[in-house]
Protein backbone atom coordinates (compact mmCIF):
# COMPACT_ATOMS: atom_id res chain seq x y z
CA UNK A 1 0.00 0.00 0.00
CA UNK A 2 3.12 2.41 0.64
CA UNK A 3 4.34 1.06 -2.38
CA UNK A 4 1.34 2.18 -4.87
CA UNK A 5 1.24 5.74 -2.38
CA UNK A 6 4.97 6.47 -3.28
CA UNK A 7 4.22 5.19 -7.25
CA UNK A 8 1.63 7.56 -7.38
CA UNK A 9 3.74 10.32 -5.75
CA UNK A 10 6.46 10.16 -8.54
CA UNK A 11 4.84 8.81 -11.59
CA UNK A 12 5.83 6.41 -13.71
CA UNK A 13 9.43 4.98 -13.80
CA UNK A 14 12.00 7.18 -14.87
CA UNK A 15 10.00 10.32 -14.16
CA UNK A 16 10.41 12.72 -11.77
CA UNK A 17 13.18 10.68 -9.64
CA UNK A 18 13.10 7.19 -8.12
CA UNK A 19 11.29 5.59 -4.77
CA UNK A 20 13.55 2.83 -2.82
CA UNK A 21 13.04 -0.08 -4.70
CA UNK A 22 10.90 -2.71 -3.26
CA UNK A 23 11.61 -6.25 -2.02
CA UNK A 24 11.33 -8.01 -5.47
CA UNK A 25 13.56 -5.26 -7.01
CA UNK A 26 12.08 -3.10 -10.11
CA UNK A 27 9.89 -4.91 -12.56
CA UNK A 28 11.72 -5.51 -16.09
CA UNK A 29 11.30 -2.35 -18.59
CA UNK A 30 9.38 -3.59 -21.77
CA UNK A 31 11.29 -3.63 -24.68
CA UNK A 32 15.08 -4.56 -22.95
CA UNK A 33 15.21 -7.98 -22.64
CA UNK A 34 18.19 -9.68 -20.68
CA UNK A 35 19.49 -10.59 -24.21
CA UNK A 36 20.29 -7.44 -24.90
CA UNK A 37 18.66 -4.88 -27.74
CA UNK A 38 16.85 -5.97 -30.32
CA UNK A 39 19.26 -6.25 -33.66
CA UNK A 40 18.58 -3.24 -35.71
CA UNK A 41 17.89 -3.95 -39.75
CA UNK A 42 20.16 -3.60 -42.07
CA UNK A 43 22.97 -4.15 -39.80
CA UNK A 44 23.51 -7.88 -39.94
CA UNK A 45 26.36 -9.62 -37.89
CA UNK A 46 28.58 -10.15 -40.74
CA UNK A 47 29.75 -6.62 -40.70
CA UNK A 48 29.05 -3.91 -43.49
CA UNK A 49 28.37 -4.73 -46.93
CA UNK A 50 31.76 -5.36 -48.94
CA UNK A 51 31.08 -3.84 -52.20
CA UNK A 52 31.75 -0.10 -52.19
CA UNK A 53 33.25 0.84 -49.29
CA UNK A 54 36.21 1.68 -48.33
CA UNK A 55 38.11 1.54 -52.03
CA UNK A 56 34.90 2.94 -53.86
CA UNK A 57 33.94 4.87 -51.20
CA UNK A 58 30.62 5.38 -49.29
CA UNK A 59 27.04 3.58 -51.22
CA UNK A 60 25.46 6.09 -52.59
CA UNK A 61 22.10 5.72 -51.11
CA UNK A 62 23.20 5.42 -47.75
CA UNK A 63 23.54 2.64 -44.98
CA UNK A 64 20.94 0.12 -45.12
CA UNK A 65 18.23 1.66 -42.68
CA UNK A 66 19.98 5.16 -42.12
CA UNK A 67 19.55 8.19 -44.30
CA UNK A 68 22.21 8.96 -47.33
CA UNK A 69 25.46 10.20 -46.61
CA UNK A 70 27.14 12.83 -49.21
CA UNK A 71 29.55 10.76 -51.83
CA UNK A 72 33.18 11.16 -50.40
CA UNK A 73 35.98 12.81 -53.71
CA UNK A 74 37.07 9.56 -55.34
CA UNK A 75 40.56 10.83 -54.58
CA UNK A 76 40.49 10.47 -51.05
CA UNK A 77 40.67 12.79 -48.16
CA UNK A 78 43.81 15.17 -48.30
CA UNK A 79 45.64 17.18 -45.35
CA UNK A 80 45.78 20.36 -45.53
CA UNK A 81 49.51 21.68 -45.84
CA UNK A 82 51.14 24.88 -45.25
CA UNK A 83 53.16 26.00 -48.32
CA UNK A 84 55.54 27.54 -45.56
CA UNK A 85 56.70 23.95 -44.47
CA UNK A 86 57.83 22.71 -47.81
CA UNK A 87 60.04 25.00 -49.14
CA UNK A 88 63.37 24.55 -50.01
CA UNK A 89 65.99 25.46 -47.70
CA UNK A 90 67.98 28.81 -48.68
CA UNK A 91 71.14 27.92 -50.70
CA UNK A 92 70.28 24.42 -50.39
CA UNK A 93 67.94 24.15 -53.45
CA UNK A 94 66.30 20.24 -53.86
CA UNK A 95 66.05 19.97 -50.05
CA UNK A 96 63.00 20.10 -47.90
CA UNK A 97 62.79 21.46 -44.47
CA UNK A 98 63.80 18.31 -42.69
CA UNK A 99 66.00 17.64 -45.31
CA UNK A 100 67.70 21.00 -44.95
CA UNK A 101 68.06 20.77 -41.19
CA UNK A 102 70.24 17.05 -41.29
CA UNK A 103 72.30 18.27 -43.65
CA UNK A 104 73.18 21.20 -42.15
CA UNK A 105 73.77 19.06 -39.15
CA UNK A 106 75.64 16.78 -40.55
CA UNK A 107 77.99 19.17 -42.25
CA UNK A 108 78.47 20.86 -38.48
CA UNK A 109 79.41 17.42 -37.40
CA UNK A 110 81.85 17.09 -40.36
CA UNK A 111 83.77 20.43 -39.66
CA UNK A 112 83.93 19.71 -35.99
CA UNK A 113 85.86 16.53 -36.41
CA UNK A 114 88.01 18.09 -39.01
CA UNK A 115 89.12 21.19 -37.09
CA UNK A 116 89.89 18.48 -34.38
CA UNK A 117 91.93 16.49 -36.94
CA UNK A 118 93.86 19.35 -37.89
CA UNK A 119 94.71 20.43 -34.55
CA UNK A 120 96.60 17.26 -33.83
CA UNK A 121 98.31 17.23 -36.75
CA UNK A 122 99.66 20.29 -37.38
CA UNK A 123 100.25 20.49 -33.72
CA UNK A 124 102.60 17.45 -34.23
CA UNK A 125 104.31 19.54 -37.22
CA UNK A 126 105.12 22.06 -34.30
CA UNK A 127 106.38 19.80 -32.39
CA UNK A 128 108.74 18.55 -34.64
CA UNK A 129 109.84 21.44 -36.25
CA UNK A 130 110.87 23.53 -33.45
CA UNK A 131 111.73 20.73 -30.78
CA UNK A 132 115.18 20.12 -31.29
CA UNK A 133 115.93 17.22 -29.41
CA UNK A 134 112.68 15.43 -30.83
CA UNK A 135 113.53 15.94 -34.35
CA UNK A 136 117.18 14.35 -33.59
CA UNK A 137 115.48 11.46 -32.33
CA UNK A 138 113.38 10.58 -35.70
CA UNK A 139 116.34 11.26 -37.59
CA UNK A 140 118.29 8.16 -35.47
CA UNK A 141 115.01 6.11 -35.39
CA UNK A 142 113.92 5.95 -39.20
CA UNK A 143 111.86 2.53 -38.18
CA UNK A 144 109.31 4.86 -36.02
CA UNK A 145 108.68 6.93 -39.13
CA UNK A 146 107.73 3.64 -41.58
CA UNK A 147 105.67 1.98 -38.81
CA UNK A 148 103.67 5.09 -38.02
CA UNK A 149 103.73 5.20 -42.19
CA UNK A 150 102.20 1.67 -41.90
CA UNK A 151 99.38 2.09 -39.54
CA UNK A 152 98.24 5.42 -41.32
CA UNK A 153 97.40 2.80 -44.58
CA UNK A 154 95.81 0.57 -42.20
CA UNK A 155 93.41 2.63 -40.91
CA UNK A 156 93.12 4.51 -44.01
CA UNK A 157 92.13 1.90 -46.11
CA UNK A 158 89.98 0.07 -42.94
CA UNK A 159 88.34 3.14 -42.91
CA UNK A 160 87.81 3.65 -46.61
CA UNK A 161 86.84 0.47 -47.55
CA UNK A 162 84.97 -1.42 -44.19
CA UNK A 163 81.47 0.55 -44.13
CA UNK A 164 80.85 -1.23 -40.48
CA UNK A 165 84.33 0.15 -39.20
CA UNK A 166 83.65 4.05 -39.91
CA UNK A 167 80.08 3.50 -39.21
CA UNK A 168 79.97 2.00 -35.90
CA UNK A 169 80.33 4.27 -32.77
CA UNK A 170 82.50 4.21 -30.56
CA UNK A 171 84.89 2.23 -33.07
CA UNK A 172 84.85 4.96 -35.90
CA UNK A 173 86.09 7.38 -33.46
CA UNK A 174 88.83 5.22 -32.15
CA UNK A 175 90.23 4.39 -35.60
CA UNK A 176 89.74 7.74 -36.68
CA UNK A 177 91.75 8.58 -33.67
CA UNK A 178 94.69 6.28 -34.05
CA UNK A 179 94.49 7.38 -37.91
CA UNK A 180 95.08 11.35 -37.21
CA UNK A 181 98.03 10.31 -34.39
CA UNK A 182 99.87 8.45 -36.91
CA UNK A 183 99.38 10.87 -39.65
CA UNK A 184 100.32 13.79 -37.72
CA UNK A 185 103.66 11.92 -36.73
CA UNK A 186 104.20 10.83 -40.12
CA UNK A 187 103.51 15.13 -41.47
CA UNK A 188 105.59 15.82 -38.42
CA UNK A 189 108.82 13.80 -39.27
CA UNK A 190 108.51 15.17 -43.09
CA UNK A 191 108.24 18.53 -42.22
CA UNK A 192 111.29 18.49 -39.65
CA UNK A 193 113.30 18.77 -42.81
CA UNK A 194 112.49 21.44 -44.03
CA UNK A 195 113.41 24.67 -42.38
CA UNK A 196 110.42 26.48 -39.82
CA UNK A 197 110.17 29.73 -42.24
CA UNK A 198 109.09 27.54 -45.05
CA UNK A 199 106.99 25.21 -42.60
CA UNK A 200 104.83 28.55 -41.70
CA UNK A 201 104.89 29.72 -45.43
CA UNK A 202 103.36 26.43 -46.95
CA UNK A 203 100.66 26.69 -43.26
CA UNK A 204 99.84 30.08 -44.33
CA UNK A 205 99.62 29.59 -48.13
CA UNK A 206 97.31 26.14 -47.35
CA UNK A 207 95.14 27.97 -45.45
CA UNK A 208 94.32 30.55 -47.64
CA UNK A 209 93.86 28.34 -50.30
CA UNK A 210 91.49 25.86 -48.01
CA UNK A 211 89.17 28.56 -47.01
CA UNK A 212 89.20 30.13 -50.27
CA UNK A 213 88.06 27.19 -52.08
CA UNK A 214 85.69 26.24 -49.06
CA UNK A 215 83.68 29.05 -49.49
CA UNK A 216 83.61 28.92 -53.06
CA UNK A 217 81.99 25.58 -53.08
CA UNK A 218 79.30 26.46 -50.76
CA UNK A 219 78.37 29.39 -53.19
CA UNK A 220 79.59 28.68 -56.78
CA UNK A 221 76.28 27.01 -59.10
CA UNK A 222 79.43 24.87 -60.80
CA UNK A 223 78.80 21.34 -59.83
CA UNK A 224 81.85 19.47 -59.46
CA UNK A 225 79.90 15.89 -58.30
CA UNK A 226 80.10 14.93 -61.33
CA UNK A 227 84.16 15.15 -62.23
CA UNK A 228 84.65 11.85 -60.05
CA UNK A 229 85.54 9.73 -62.78
CA UNK A 230 87.74 12.18 -64.33
CA UNK A 231 89.38 12.67 -60.95
CA UNK A 232 90.54 8.79 -61.10
CA UNK A 233 91.74 8.92 -63.96
CA UNK A 234 93.80 11.64 -63.26
CA UNK A 235 94.98 10.45 -60.04
CA UNK A 236 96.23 7.58 -61.80
CA UNK A 237 98.11 9.56 -64.59
CA UNK A 238 99.42 10.83 -61.34
CA UNK A 239 101.15 8.23 -59.26
CA UNK A 240 102.69 6.83 -62.40
CA UNK A 241 103.88 10.06 -62.91
CA UNK A 242 105.16 10.40 -59.24
CA UNK A 243 107.25 6.51 -59.83
CA UNK A 244 108.91 8.03 -62.83
CA UNK A 245 109.80 11.12 -61.57
CA UNK A 246 111.86 9.36 -58.15
CA UNK A 247 113.91 7.80 -61.25
CA UNK A 248 114.12 10.99 -63.16
CA UNK A 249 114.46 13.63 -61.05
CA UNK A 250 118.61 13.46 -60.79
CA UNK A 251 118.49 14.08 -65.02
CA UNK A 252 115.54 16.36 -65.10
CA UNK A 253 115.91 18.62 -61.50
CA UNK A 254 112.79 20.90 -62.31
CA UNK A 255 110.41 17.71 -62.50
CA UNK A 256 109.91 17.56 -58.70
CA UNK A 257 108.70 21.13 -58.99
CA UNK A 258 106.05 20.34 -62.07
CA UNK A 259 105.23 17.24 -59.93
CA UNK A 260 104.38 19.24 -56.95
CA UNK A 261 102.47 22.13 -58.76
CA UNK A 262 100.29 19.13 -60.17
CA UNK A 263 99.56 17.67 -57.26
CA UNK A 264 98.65 20.85 -55.26
CA UNK A 265 96.48 21.82 -58.27
CA UNK A 266 94.87 18.07 -58.28
CA UNK A 267 93.87 18.16 -54.85
CA UNK A 268 92.44 22.03 -55.04
CA UNK A 269 90.16 20.14 -57.33
CA UNK A 270 89.27 17.06 -55.15
CA UNK A 271 89.01 19.62 -52.05
CA UNK A 272 86.22 21.62 -54.03
CA UNK A 273 85.07 17.76 -54.87
CA UNK A 274 84.73 16.37 -51.73
CA UNK A 275 83.04 20.03 -50.32
CA UNK A 276 80.12 19.84 -52.75
CA UNK A 277 79.65 16.16 -52.00
CA UNK A 278 79.40 16.54 -48.69
CA UNK A 279 77.19 19.69 -48.95
CA UNK A 280 74.50 17.78 -51.74
CA UNK A 281 71.29 19.49 -52.60
CA UNK A 282 71.94 21.08 -55.87
CA UNK A 283 74.20 18.38 -57.04
CA UNK A 284 73.89 15.55 -58.83
CA UNK A 285 75.71 13.53 -55.90
CA UNK A 286 76.29 13.82 -52.41
CA UNK A 287 77.12 11.89 -49.02
CA UNK A 288 74.90 9.78 -47.11
CA UNK A 289 74.46 11.96 -43.23
CA UNK A 290 75.46 8.62 -42.16
CA UNK A 291 78.53 8.90 -43.57
CA UNK A 292 80.07 11.69 -41.65
CA UNK A 293 83.67 10.14 -40.78
CA UNK A 294 84.18 9.51 -44.24
CA UNK A 295 83.50 12.54 -45.38
CA UNK A 296 85.67 14.45 -42.56
CA UNK A 297 88.84 11.65 -43.53
CA UNK A 298 88.13 12.89 -47.61
CA UNK A 299 88.38 16.47 -46.95
CA UNK A 300 91.27 16.10 -43.88
CA UNK A 301 93.37 13.85 -46.61
CA UNK A 302 92.81 16.69 -49.59
CA UNK A 303 94.20 19.31 -46.76
CA UNK A 304 97.49 17.50 -46.05
CA UNK A 305 97.90 16.59 -49.90
CA UNK A 306 97.75 20.54 -50.26
CA UNK A 307 100.31 21.29 -47.70
CA UNK A 308 102.54 18.44 -48.24
CA UNK A 309 102.66 19.47 -52.06
CA UNK A 310 102.87 23.35 -51.49
CA UNK A 311 105.60 23.02 -49.08
CA UNK A 312 107.50 20.63 -51.55
CA UNK A 313 107.31 23.58 -54.06
CA UNK A 314 108.66 26.27 -51.28
CA UNK A 315 111.54 23.78 -50.56
CA UNK A 316 112.44 22.72 -54.01
CA UNK A 317 112.05 26.38 -54.92
CA UNK A 318 114.66 27.16 -52.33
CA UNK A 319 117.12 25.14 -53.49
Amino acid sequence: MAYNNQQNAYGAFGQGGYPNPPHGGYPQQQGFPQQGYPQQQGFPQQGYPQQGYPQQGFPGGGYPGQGPYPMPPTAGFRMPTDPEMNKPGEGFEGFEFSDRTIRMAFIRKVYSILMVQLLITFGFVALFVWHEPLKLWTRQNPGVFYGALGVTFVTMIAMACCEGVRKKFPGNFICLAVFTVAEGFVLGTAASTFKADAVLLAVGITTVIVLSLTAFSFQTKWDFTGMGAGLFVVTIVFMIFGFLAIFLRGTFPILNMVYACIGALLFSVYLVYDTQLMIGGKHKCSISPEEYIFAALNIYMDIINIFIYILSIIGNSSD
